[in-house]
């Protein structure tokens, strides 16, 4: 289970308009490093309050076209509560994020991609391995679920937390990755970090050499390491990697934050 983190006081309001923005941002960036699949997969975040309510992306826009203003607010029974466009959401994201944002009150964003690398990954019988810092940061945070089919069945929520347990991390076999965050910033690292895993992953099988592997006890190691640092940083609220690429996005990207 991730620590919870400890955020600078804002208004309820406030709140909100950061979380809009940064969901808004992580679309973006999603699309911006190539790991969107069309107008499929999804990002969603949890709103404050007991209400249980988070945002999502409306199904038919394209990544580069999600800004704060535009995402759908949905309950966890499926009730579209606010639309801007009209679109409503795919059913197959509200199965999975409804799922994972009902089970765990620690998973503030749930990011769910479909890439190449990550796709091929979760194929492997092996799954995503050690082998490097990157992928180092997970030994003993990846939780595995089977491929059941497309994500339409409701009833699959409850295997799907239950494979998923308390862990930051899941490989959906045959189908994707996916990443749970204390913020939306946290989870988008995860993900960067899982991508780049994966192809490094694939990169080093097809160069066909012999692998130096590092040792479980240095693998646990990292992935401690790494822990403490995400710990760090929600706990202060402070991330400069995070403000770092939104900047970019003001530049690039204007209106995304509207």
């Amino acid at each position: 289970m991730l620590a919870n983190a400890t955020m600078p006081a804002v208004s309820d309001g406030e709140a909100v308009q950061r979380i809009r923005v940064d969901l808004a941002a992580a679309y973006r960036l999603i699309h911006r490093l190539g790991l969107d699949d069309s107008i499929y997969t999804h990002i969603s975040a949890r709103l404050p309050g007991p209400e249980h309510r988070f945002l999502i992306n409306p199904y038919g826009l394209r990544f580069e076209e999600v800004k704060a203003g535009n995402l759908v607010t949905v309950d966890l029974d499926g009730r579209v509560l606010d639309d801007p466009c009209g679109l409503g959401i795919n059913p197959a994201g509200f199965t999975i994020h409804s799922a994972v944002h009902a089970a765990r009150e620690d998973a503030t964003c749930v990011l769910h991609t479909h890439t190449v690398a990550g796709v091929a990954v979760s194929c492997q019988e092996e799954g995503l391995q050690p082998l490097n810092q990157w992928s180092m940061q997970f030994a003993g945070r990846l939780a595995y679920h089977p491929y059941e089919g497309i994500a339409l069945d409701l009833d699959e929520r409850a295997r799907l937390v239950a494979d998923l347990g308390d862990k930051p991390v899941m490989v959906l076999r045959n189908h994707g990755m996916l990443t749970c965050g204390r913020s939306v910033a946290e989870a988008f690292k995860l993900m960067h970090n899982v991508e780049r895993s994966c192809r490094a992953q694939l990169a080093l099988q097809a160069a066909g050499a012999p692998l130096v592997r590092p040792s479980a006890a240095v693998a646990a190691k990292t992935a401690g390491q790494y822990a403490r640092l995400y710990d760090k940083i929600e706990a202060s609220g402070v991330d400069a990697e995070w403000e770092a690429f939104k900047r970019m996005l003001l530049r690039t990207d204007e209106g995304f934050d509207a």
